[in-house]
């Protein structure tokens, strides 16, 4: 479990981890998982042209990756990486969209005092 697997899961418990910080409530929302779903159905086709055995364009050294294929013999790790990186700018675009929220209440606050 080296070069592409450990980072791969790395990255998914760093989204984890990230969410722990944050407190989003992302993984709560049906819109998020709506939107993995979304992600996932434009990935798994692509990714399977990419690394489709008869001609492929992305090739892995067998020793860096788990051996887990899946959907037109797609490597589990770029889906664990697929996961952790939108899942990463979603909380951030999360967090920061809140943050403006809080901002223009404090604002509105100020104005009526």
């Amino acid at each position: 479990m080296t070069g592409y697997t450990l980072p791969a899961i790395g990255a998914v418990v760093a989204v984890f981890g990230l969410e722990l910080v944050l407190r989003t409530g992302l993984f709560k929302r049906a819109a998020y998982w709506l939107s993995m779903l979304i992600v996932m159905g434009f990935q798994i086709p692509v990714d399977g042209w990419l690394t489709k055995l008869s001609a492929p364009i992305v090739l892995y050294d067998e020793r860096h990756i788990s051996g887990v294929r899946v959907f037109f013999d797609t490597p589990v790790e770029d889906f664990l990486f697929g996961f952790a990186m939108i899942t990463a700018v979603l909380l951030l675009w999360e967090r920061r969209r809140v943050r403006a929220q809080r901002g223009r209440e404090r604002a509105r606050e100020e104005v009526s005092r």
